[in-house]
């Protein structure tokens, strides 16, 4: 069966990949796709994806769309996994909701308390409709940020 993604290492990247493994100071799954694109290399020892399989413990499908990223991508893409497209969740709080969370915890609090709860604080934000609805955590976390 001929492969539509074949993998040619040049000296340099065969090298640096050499090196990676040998040294082991990376995360698993970046040394075992090292592993991988060494193994498949069409310049060395050119295993099949199933001998590939076998030796290192991954799934056929895993080298087949390693090579297909490798020849596409890059090295560096192969190597490193892929930035999230878009969030997983669409934050509750953007730059003028929290804005006016800070303004509402800086103010004064309701009579008979002392300070603003964190509670009291998200039902505020929904009385005045900043929000449809929000968490006490969340109102938490936006307040702690420090960067």
């Amino acid at each position: 069966m001929v492969k539509k993604y074949v993998v040619r290492l040049n000296g340099d990247e065969r090298e640096m990949l050499h090196g990676m493994v040998s040294a082991g100071k990376a995360a698993a799954r970046k040394l075992t796709h090292a592993r991988v694109l060494l193994k498949a290399d069409a310049g060395g020892p050119n295993w099949t994806d199933a001998r590939i399989a076998d030796a290192l413990d991954v799934g056929v499908r895993t080298i087949e769309s390693l090579r297909k990223r490798f020849v596409e991508e890059g090295l560096d893409s192969a190597l490193n996994r892929r930035k999230q497209v878009r969030p997983s969740r669409v934050p509750k709080l953007d730059g003028d909701a929290e804005a006016r969370l800070v303004a509402l915890a800086c103010s004064e609090a309701p009579d008979g308390r002392k300070r603003w709860t964190l509670r009291m604080l998200a039902d505020r934000l929904v009385v005045l409709d900043v929000v449809d609805s929000i968490s006490h955590e969340t109102v938490r976390q936006a307040l702690k940020k420090t960067s």
